[in-house]
């Protein structure tokens, strides 16, 4: 289990909230750049942008993203994740996130993957998704996200490394402890991107085992 900080990093990127016009506010510089604003439509809301590079394959990156059962062996605090159907207009997924000090959550996502790489690798790797909530019955003693949307953007950076743009919106949902709630801006966001970053490494050192 992870300390306090990486949780109230979690808990701040929970309290994420939706569409608004604000002034963006970079809270980290370097090789990873996030930006947030607040939101005035959603009490206590931000917004997160994120852009930066990994180092990893493009190739291996989309086959991280789009293997969603996977997601509860590497992405942080995922403890079950379901692919629920595969529609025309994307995939149905169920993903649960379990917390040490707040209630555990869940959402239903549709997952759109908007362009996939050509054959040979090459090109850009675009997926986005939304809420789906009411798609699946709500679980005792979890609560449902039902206001979760964002995007992931991926382009070829020369050998072995990727460039990417990482926007979300979140409600938390239920109640979030006031000593918790705003701390952490980029915690949650930098420990996603690297878990994205870790797979793909992984899947890129099996797939040259490979061959």
């Amino acid at each position: 289990m992870r300390n306090l900080p990486g949780l109230t990093a979690l808990v701040w990127m929970l309290a994420a909230g939706g569409v608004g016009a604000e002034e963006w506010k970079t809270v980290a510089t370097g090789e990873v750049v996030i930006r947030v604003r607040e939101r005035a439509d959603v009490p206590g809301g931000r917004e997160v942008w994120a852009e930066g590079e990994l180092a990893a394959n493009i190739r291996d990156v989309q086959t991280a993203l789009r293997d969603h059962e996977s997601f509860r062996f590497w992405m942080p605090y995922v403890t079950e994740s379901k692919l629920l159907a595969t529609e025309p207009d994307g995939r149905l997924t169920y993903t649960r996130l379990d917390f040490p000090v707040i209630s555990n959550r869940d959402y239903v996502l549709r997952v759109v993957d908007e362009q996939l790489l050509a054959e040979d690798g090459t090109g850009l790797f675009r997926q986005r998704w939304v809420a789906q909530g009411k798609a699946l019955p709500e679980r005792d003693g979890v609560v449902r996200l039902h206001r979760n949307e964002g995007s992931w953007h991926f382009a070829p950076k020369g050998e072995g490394r990727v460039a990417f743009t990482y926007r979300f919106t979140v409600e938390p949902g239920g109640s979030i402890p006031g000593f918790l709630a705003g701390l952490g801006e980029k915690g949650a966001v930098m420990d996603t991107v690297r878990a994205v970053e870790k797979r793909a490494q992984k899947l890129g050192s099996a797939r040259a085992s490979a061959h």
